[in-house]
């Protein structure tokens, strides 16, 4: 796996250069979140793919500044997929990533030729708590994600590693983060999509139960859903295997 940084995004890969003969999956890490959260997507999928994992501007090891619309999350990516000019792209979203996924699926669909959506929805509401949190007591809200993005069957050290993770992420940028969540909705939007879309749904998950998923996939035209049990809504961390299973089965199947 390689660190670099192409128009002022870092990302991890699992190939550099690219193989031109193969399809690139561009992963899109959540709310508060890095890169490194999809490590075991960039490294066990790199046989079969092109890997890489971005850092939104803000995050991780980027440059510039948070943003607090999906809108502009999607520009940048948009921006990124134009300039790098990678072999057939498909994006993979998690939570706010799957929302900057669905609105490159909308508005930038010429860029990719697949997406895939995780524990994510069309609509994002965020409890007014979240934003209390992240604004009086910061470790509180690292304490409380750290309770609710697992299944209780996971392995307390997974989520040690999840929550020091969140830690690194500053306040004001992930306060912009859940704010483009709250403000995010495109369930009047998603029958206008026409690349096929793979949605993940974890049993477990608290922040975007499998309704959400079961929505995305009963109005996305060329949607398949995958449900994995025993996670929660960090399921590419909880059940790294499945979900990489269910990724290489899905593009398989699109032929890419």
């Amino acid at each position: 796996m390689q660190e670099r940084t192409e128009q002022g995004i870092d990302f991890i890969t699992g190939n550099w250069p690219m193989n031109p003969d193969n399809s690139t999956i561009v992963f899109i890490h959540g709310a508060g979140g890095s890169r490194l959260f999809w490590k075991a997507q960039v490294e066990g999928l790199a046989a079969r793919l092109n890997t890489l994992a971005i850092d939104l501007p803000g995050h991780g090891r980027s440059v510039g500044e948070g943003k607090d619309k999906v809108e502009d999350y999607a520009q940048v990516v948009g921006n990124f997929l134009r300039d790098i000019d990678l072999p057939n792209p498909i994006l993979c979203g998690l939570s706010m990533g799957g929302a900057v996924t669905q609105k490159i699926l909308l508005d930038y669909s010429n860029l990719i030729k697949a997406g895939i959506l995780i524990s994510t929805g069309a609509k994002l509401k965020v409890a007014p708590a979240i934003f209390e949190t992240i604004e009086t007591d910061y470790n509180g809200f690292v304490d409380m994600i750290g309770k609710f993005a697992a299944s209780e069957k996971t392995n307390p050290q997974l989520v040690q590693a999840f929550k020091d993770e969140t830690a690194k992420c500053k306040p004001e940028i992930a306060y912009g983060d859940f704010q483009a969540c709250n403000h995010f909705d495109v369930t009047k939007r998603l029958t206008s999509i026409n690349l096929p879309v793979l949605v993940v749904t974890a049993e477990d998950d608290k922040l975007t139960p499998p309704k959400y998923g079961k929505f995305l996939e009963q109005n996305i035209k060329l949607a398949e859903r995958v449900h994995i049990m025993d996670a929660g809504h960090i399921v590419p961390m909880e059940k790294p295997e499945a979900v990489n299973g269910a990724i290489v089965d899905f593009l398989d199947k699109t032929g890419l």
